[in-house]
């Protein structure tokens, strides 16, 4: 089983690392919008979240999944699929949306106890603009949600590990071998539920932040914040991004760099902590 889904997942990978910034490299973007949307299209109906921010404009991509329980509020889960600026942006977020893609498969097949959206965030790199306008149309809508989960930078590991606060490394340890969830004050009752099913599979460690995490601004970094800032209970599960690995926002930001054995892990614990919410 854990190599069927490496493979599953290096597949995903392979198609999805390369360069496809919004603004720089959109043939890239195209292509790679066009990988996802045929992946998810085989699950069920997708919709075009089409949106404008300013002058730019973008897609979101959107499966929305029945869970055993319809009536329940559902879970969003998403990952963007852009990549940065000169990049081929491997754990960046290849990794997140191939995480996504194996959730949104295993989960049509076996629904989990909630609806779950899954969106594909575009134009995360570019100011977080796609969760910036979906964020915004569900709270104008009235759309309530049992919890968002960004997915952001899931495959890689490192023999150190740097921290936003000195302190935290008393509590979380000097190497960097463990996967992150973050979350809002609302979703901090949550992250223990989390936090128990995912650490079968993987090393899981939480952090609550206060206020949106506005006096730690590096946590605001992904998909998530536009929705702490909607209102919303909100999580994002990274591998802490440039606190380990040194090829962020850099060409090395290739499939090689990343831990296929990880990120196998990582999806596991995924799933087994959010079919359950």
């Amino acid at each position: 089983m854990t190599q069927a889904l490496q493979r599953r997942l290096l597949a995903h990978l392979e198609q999805l690392a390369r360069p496809r910034h919004a603004q720089w490299d959109r043939l890239g973007l195209m292509s790679v919008r066009a990988y996802l949307h045929e992946q998810l299209a085989a699950l069920g109906q997708v919709e075009e979240h089409h949106f404008q921010e300013g002058i730019e404009a973008g897609t979101n991509l959107i499966l929305r999944l029945p869970g055993e329980h319809p009536g329940l509020d559902p879970l969003l889960v998403g990952a963007h699929y852009d990549g940065p600026l000169h990049s081929i942006g491997a754990d960046d977020n290849a990794t997140g949306v191939a995480a996504l893609l194996e959730l949104a498969r295993r989960w049509r097949q076996s629904p989990p106890r909630r609806p779950v959206w899954i969106v594909a965030f575009d134009q995360e790199e570019w100011g977080m603009l796609g969760s910036k306008a979906l964020a915004r149309e569900l709270r104008q809508g009235g759309q309530r949600l049992r919890l968002m989960a960004s997915l952001e930078m899931l495959g890689f590991t490192s023999t150190s590990q740097d921290y936003l606060l000195p302190a935290m490394r008393r509590i979380y340890g000097e190497v960097g071998d463990f996967i992150a969830v973050v979350g809002n004050a609302g979703a901090a009752l949550t992250l223990p539920q989390l936090a128990r099913p995912m650490g079968q599979h993987v090393k899981t460690k939480v952090l609550p932040v206060p206020n949106g995490g506005r006096a730690l601004p590096d946590v605001r970094l992904s998909d998530h914040s536009p929705f702490w800032d909607a209102g919303y209970d909100a999580v994002m599960v990274t591998d802490t991004s440039f606190l380990r690995n040194p090829h962020y926002h850099r060409m090395s930001d290739t499939i090689d760099t990343l831990n296929l054995p990880f990120l196998a892990a990582v999806t596991e614990g995924l799933d087994a902590a959010l079919r359950g919410l």
